[in-house]
């Protein structure tokens, strides 16, 4: 078990107090991995370096075991979240009518690759395998909005308009 005065020298911070938190309710029992991290990643939004070696040490792993399972599993973000999510689709339909171009747009706009976030944190971009509306491709939701048969002169307008 790792004790508060080893954690703080990790990071001290209140996402690192729910961390170790989270782990005092979990033994060190290697099959606690998954629900640790599930819960972290509930809980703080992401999973960052140092969360990673706080929970190698409470279970007895390595980081690198650690990073291999959270890895696997796409629910996993490693990056701290943003106020406003950028997903863009690039399934068949919306990759076919420029969903590509809409990504690199993005990316070079707000100086991020895809599954980063912003330095202001204000957006995070990832890519998706399908969003479910191929009739209105190429399609982008931000947040809870989608935005069908985007085109990329869209795109800064309603980044505008979202920063305020």
């Amino acid at each position: 078990m790792i004790n508060m005065a080893e954690a703080s020298q990790i990071l001290a911070s209140d996402e690192t107090i729910k961390v170790m938190e989270i782990l005092k309710r979990y033994s060190s029992d290697k099959d606690n991995l998954i629900p640790i991290l599930q819960e972290i990643q509930k809980n703080v939004g992401y999973l960052s370096p140092d969360f990673v070696r706080l929970v190698s040490k409470h279970l007895k792993i390595s980081a690198s075991s650690v990073y291999g399972v959270a890895t696997f599993y796409t629910m996993f973000k490693f990056a701290k979240p943003a106020k406003h999510n950028i997903k863009v689709c690039l399934g068949t339909s919306c990759h076919v009518k420029g969903g590509d171009r809409i990504l690199e747009t993005f990316e070079r706009l707000l100086e991020v690759r895809c599954g980063e976030s912003s330095r202001d944190l204000m957006f995070s971009l990832e890519r998706v395998a399908c969003l479910g509306s191929c009739a209105l491709a190429p399609v982008v939701v931000i947040d809870d909005t989608i935005y069908g048969n985007m085109h990329v002169d869209r795109i800064k307008p309603i980044l505008s308009k979202i920063r305020g």
